[in-house]
């Protein structure tokens, strides 16, 4: 897959998803919830929840597990899917195509 098919993807997720979504949680998590919102006085459970997507997210940015999913699965990172284009792109590599040396006489006298 390309920079492309994540860039689809990551769109139709995006529109999958819509301001009313609903979770359905477990037991352990409705009291872990409960306990955040009650200590950080947050107004509501939405807000932790946010926070909660936040600090996932950033966390799997920051191990390079989002990188080595993009990779196995889009053969692109973070950064390039950032920035619009592979390292590929950005450096010009397919711009200036090397032609093809003989090496067979590189280290005769």
């Amino acid at each position: 897959m390309t920079l492309e098919d994540l860039e689809a993807d990551v769109q139709a997720t995006y529109d999958a998803l819509n301001e009313d979504l609903e979770l359905a949680l477990d037991e352990e998590t409705r009291r872990e919830l409960t306990m955040l919102q009650t200590v950080l006085d947050a107004e509501d459970a939405d807000e932790i929840v946010k926070r909660a997507v936040h600090l996932f997210f950033q966390s799997t940015v920051e191990t390079g597990r989002l990188d080595f999913h993009l990779r196995s699965t889009y053969d692109v990172t973070y950064d390039e899917y950032l920035s619009g284009m592979t390292y590929d792109e950005m450096t010009g590599a397919g711009q200036f195509p090397q032609p093809a040396e003989n090496d067979d006489r590189r280290y005769q006298f």
